[in-house]
């Protein structure tokens, strides 16, 4: 978890075998009443964070080195 000096929270993921691949990861509420998203660093909403696996699995692919 990292805070900016806004006090904005985001959660820092790093391939700990290829460093260069990084993202940070967001949540906030989703465009549907009483959800929340995931979301890339860009906003875009990434998954649903009623199930972490899920976007777990999305950002290890993601940020899987070629070979891995």
């Amino acid at each position: 978890m990292v805070r900016t000096h806004s006090g904005r929270l985001f959660v820092r993921v790093i391939n700990p075998n290829a460093t260069s691949l990084a993202e940070n990861v967001t949540c906030r509420p989703s465009d549907e009443v009483r959800d929340w998203d995931y979301c890339w660093s860009w906003g875009e909403p990434m998954h649903k964070a009623d199930d972490p696996a899920g976007a777990a699995t999305k950002i290890a692919r993601v940020l899987a080195a070629v070979g891995e």
